[in-house]
């Protein structure tokens, strides 16, 4: 099951969550999810796993927008990813 929800911006910010109830990460692996091409579960295929891009690709946009992004999962109950976005607006870039 996959879920989100996006908080009510305030002048604190707004946090975007994503969270899913699949087989969770282990902690060891946890501050790796980040990294291009990374994969936790190698014997999984491309064609059904992925390919190790997404997560990489969501740091490096929130980070271009200024925000922080987070990930908190357990074996067994589900992975919870969240990107925060400060009070200020990111300012806007035009080509």
């Amino acid at each position: 099951m996959l879920s989100s929800s996006k908080k009510i911006p305030s002048d604190a910010g707004t946090t975007v969550t994503v969270k899913d109830t699949g087989i969770g990460i282990p902690p060891e692996y946890q501050a790796r999810v980040f990294e291009r091409f990374f994969r936790v579960d190698k014997s999984r295929s491309k064609a059904s796993g992925g390919t190790g891009l997404g997560l990489s690709i969501v740091k490096h946009i929130a980070q271009y927008h200024g925000a922080e992004i987070a990930v908190e999962s357990e074996p067994g109950r589900g992975t919870t990813i969240s990107v925060s976005f400060g009070g200020q607006s990111a300012p806007l870039h035009t080509p």
